[in-house]
């Protein structure tokens, strides 16, 4: 009798066929003496949609809310049934005896694999192989060591509990809304939470009064001091009055110089890149989305198979990777940084606690280059970028920290204290690679540094020649980029009203809002419901974003209620708690925030209406600020019409270098900077051509069909979100 084995994904399950011999190829699966190793695209199976439980749930009325199913049921996936057909068969065949799940090792690993046994209602013994990593070395090991599958029975109850717990609130909170004020209106654990801390900046950045600051820069001995203050050792003060009354009493005199310190110092490289690190870096370095790092990455794992596993939480490598260390240099040699790895091949490579730690893997480990080599001319640019960006991490913690000498030497004069810092880089070690748009990590808090440092001696004296009082203003916060608001969201302690240390302790272990994998649909969902928008690069609330904040329950604003859930979650994971107990607590809850819905007073205006009437059904449209450009939508959620009216576009003003935008239909095409610079598209053509700048006729084609095939999907349908598959 054979095993079969259940993937995760594609990619997985070649590597784990690899291992095991299956080389004899099949129809979504791969076949050897003793193994059948298939895979799943992510989940095949999902909750079923409201409108499979009956008439009563296929219209979205008040008066059938709250929607209470006494058993939730599962469906296949449409888009993905062929596949879950295909393990289906493999799970019946007469020479199958058992079944390994080899799905990812966490929490919705064990549910996906889990709900595909339990649709086809098939009953063979289970193992569980539970590795987080997909070495050749830890794949043998794991099946050596294979675990008895009803080991993580409590896991997937824990799973399925948050599905359903997900499913109940979500879905009956958004019909609620929805219905109640005749409007596309959706809240959910995450997102609405997401939109509070939104809202929360915004309304810190509106409070905010900023204060003047003071301080002192003088020059003596060849060097520019700083007033230090002998209250805090602050450079700067609010007080105008001593500043003015230090710089009378020291200006033209002698100081002496009291301490000289030399220290050398080490600074070691940024930790490697999760998922959320590397959305981050790409937004602020390149101002890609949240969402088009995880699309690269995609492409490089699955198609080019030159990085690991993308949708990981963890910054950490496991010991097993250190043997693969040299060979994945070898295949980074072809980019940048050829002399980097050179260099690297000729030293011995230890996996130091820094970025090696079996403990801090969980799922998967951080995301590296893979064994396999690529000539950079293959890629686009994002995916280049992206990959550049991985490349230059992995090899920065390989590499030696860098080690300088910092001198700072104090003077007195007149009783105060004036401070200049100098450094030398000794070894420069991971800094070697140059990156010029090095990340927020990498670098180290901005100091002022002497260009050249004298030696100075203690005792020695100075004059100070010359010097003026610096003046400032307190910043107030900025408002979210995508890549903040990532941050805020993998953190989001900071903006819970309860002081519970536990659930605030909860909350960062478990990653806060969302996970690493969903967290960029959930800010790309805010943005095409047209809750949030762009300005510049900052994230801003709509109206109707603001509107949403103030109709939700309460309890669905805060993340709180998802560290609640966690620490129980993790309760019944444990065998602490008891699923059915949680489900109870849920549909109390479920009917609660139903009830507070339609018993609310409050009502939703559209403040975006224009006299425009929908070519539909002739009700009045909506114009909105979608990410990409305007558009305008039919207010009417039953009908779903939208119409684009321009797009922001890659071309640049010959003006100000600024983003235009592409507006008009046919030959009136044209585009609009808004620093007043217009240009009709035909002449924006000839002018590229001219050039040599190069937007052919075929690219401009490209891109017009690609916004027709985005204008035809609907964003206000009343039924979008049940067919969706919601991440809340």
């Amino acid at each position: 009798m054979k095993s079969l084995v259940i993937a995760e994904k594609p990619s997985v399950g070649r590597d784990i066929a690899r291992v095991l011999q299956c080389k004899q190829g099949g129809n979504g699966f791969l076949e050897g003496k003793d193994y059948v190793v298939t895979w799943a695209l992510g989940h095949l199976i999902e909750l079923s949609d409201p409108e499979s439980y009956g008439n009563q749930w296929k219209e979205w009325k008040l008066e059938t809310l709250p929607m209470l199913p006494e058993k939730l049921e599962i469906q296949v996936i449409k888009k993905t049934g062929r596949q879950y057909q295909t393990v289906k068969a493999q799970m019946y065949r007469k020479d199958i005896g058992e079944i390994i799940i080899a799905t990812d090792a966490g929490r919705e690993g064990e549910l996906v694999a889990r709900w595909i046994i339990q649709k086809a209602g098939v009953k063979k013994p289970m193992k569980r192989l539970w590795i987080s990593s997909v070495t050749d070395k830890a794949i043998r090991e794991g099946f050596a060591h294979l675990k008895d599958a009803r080991d993580y029975q409590k896991l997937y109850e824990a799973a399925v509990a948050r599905a359903e717990a997900d499913w109940l609130v979500g879905l009956n909170a958004t019909r609620a809304l929805t219905v109640k004020h005749n409007a596309q209106l959706s809240c959910g654990r995450v997102q609405t939470p997401t939109l509070a801390m939104i809202a929360k900046r915004e309304a810190q950045i509106k409070a905010f009064q900023p204060k003047e600051y003071y301080g002192i820069k003088i020059k003596g001995g060849g060097v520019t001091w700083n007033w230090r203050s002998k209250k805090n050792n602050s450079t700067s003060t609010f007080s105008k009055e001593e500043i003015e009354k230090v710089f009378q009493q020291t200006k033209n005199e002698t100081a002496v110089i009291e301490e000289v310190k030399k220290k050398q110092q080490k600074s070691y490289a940024p930790q490697l890149y999760d998922l959320t690190a590397l959305q981050q870096d790409a937004n602020r370095m390149y101002g890609f989305s949240a969402k088009q790092p995880l699309d690269y990455m995609q492409r490089l794992y699955e198609h080019y198979k030159v990085v690991t596993y993308p949708r990981t939480d963890s910054r950490y490598l496991t010991a097993d990777i250190v043997d693969t260390l040299k060979e994945r240099i070898k295949a980074c040699q072809s980019g940048n940084y050829a002399q980097i790895c050179r260099q690297l091949l000729k030293t011995p490579l230890t996996g130091n606690k820094s970025f090696v730690n079996d403990s801090k893997v969980s799922d998967h480990h951080a995301i590296i280059p893979t064994e396999q080599g690529i000539n950079m001319s293959e890629l686009e640019y994002g995916e280049r970028k992206i990959y550049e960006l991985v490349v230059s991490r992995f090899l920065a913690v390989l590499l030696p920290p860098c080690i300088y000498q910092q001198t700072e030497v104090t003077a007195v004069c007149a009783g105060e204290h004036f401070t200049v810092k100098g450094k030398i880089v000794e070894q420069p070690g991971w800094q070697e690679i140059k990156m010029s748009d090095q990340s927020a990590e990498g670098i180290e808090e901005k100091e002022e540094f002497a260009e050249h440092m004298p030696e100075f001696t203690k005792g020695q004296q100075i004059v100070f020649i010359e010097g003026k009082i610096t003046t400032g203003k307190t910043k107030s916060p900025v408002p979210f980029t995508e890549a903040t608001l990532l941050a805020a969201m993998e953190n989001p302690t900071g903006y819970m009203e309860s002081n519970d240390k536990e659930l605030k302790k909860t909350l960062g272990e478990t990653g806060g809002l969302g996970t690493v994998a969903t967290r960029a649909d959930i800010i790309e969902k805010l943005f095409n419901s047209f809750m949030i928008e762009k300005r510049d690069k900052y994230i801003h609330l709509t109206s109707k974003g603001k509107q949403v904040l103030e109709l939700a329950p309460e309890g669905l604003t805060s993340p709180e209620l998802t560290a609640r859930w966690e620490q129980e979650l993790a309760d019944i994971a444990k065998g602490k708690a008891k699923k059915k107990d949680f489900e109870a607590e849920i549909r109390n809850y479920t009917v609660d925030i139903v009830k507070d819905i339609t018993a609310s007073s409050k009502t939703y205006r559209h403040d975006n209406l224009t006299n425009k009437k929908c070519p539909e059904c002739g009700k009045l449209m909506l114009e909105v600020n979608h990410k990409n450009g305007r558009m305008l939508v039919c207010q009417d959620r039953a009908c779903g019409y939208r119409k684009t009216l321009s797009r922001v576009t890659n071309a640049r003003c010959p003006q100000c270098h600024k983003k235009m935008e592409l507006v008009g239909e046919g030959e009136n095409k044209r585009f609009t900077c808004v620093c007043g610079y217009r240009e009709k598209l035909s002449a924006f053509e000839k002018r590229k051509q001219e050039s040599g700048g190069g937007v052919s006729k075929k690219d401009v084609n490209k891109y017009m069909n690609k916004m027709k095939k985005e204008a035809k999907e609907p964003v206000n349908n009343a039924f979008a979100e049940a067919f969706a598959k919601i991440k809340l």
